[in-house]
């Protein structure tokens, strides 16, 4: 019994819902008439409703930002620096530690452990 019930309430959830959708899309369509109607009746041209999107504009705004932060270097820059084994000193590797610029308490091991 209890099953059925379950089944009944999901199906009106599920007529509820589908309602609500069609009369979201009813009420946008009654909207784009009336619109439709009004500039037909003042003689102005149907403007279509879009909605303006370039997925290159997401990209230029991060180029941009690289571009204004150029006097640091970046990870890779870091990165690839200390593969080559450069000096660079990397604003990540001093946070919380202002004029330190290396570790000189360490001891180095051998690679087996022991030592």
């Amino acid at each position: 019994m209890f099953n059925f019930l379950l089944r009944v309430v999901l199906i009106l959830m599920g007529l509820v819902f589908a309602a609500s959708i069609a009369f979201a899309v009813l009420l946008l369509a009654a909207l784009w008439a009336l619109r439709y109607g009004w500039a037909k009746l003042t003689g102005q041209p149907v403007n279509p409703w879009v909605m303006r999107f370039s997925p290159g504009q997401g990209f230029d705004r991060f180029r941009a930002a690289a571009a204004a932060r150029k006097g640091e270097p970046t990870a890779a820059d870091v990165t690839a620096a200390r593969a080559r084994g450069e000096s660079v000193s990397s604003p990540v590797a001093n946070l919380g530690r202002a004029g330190v610029t290396d570790v000189t308490d360490v001891r180095s091991r051998p690679v087996d452990g022991q030592g």
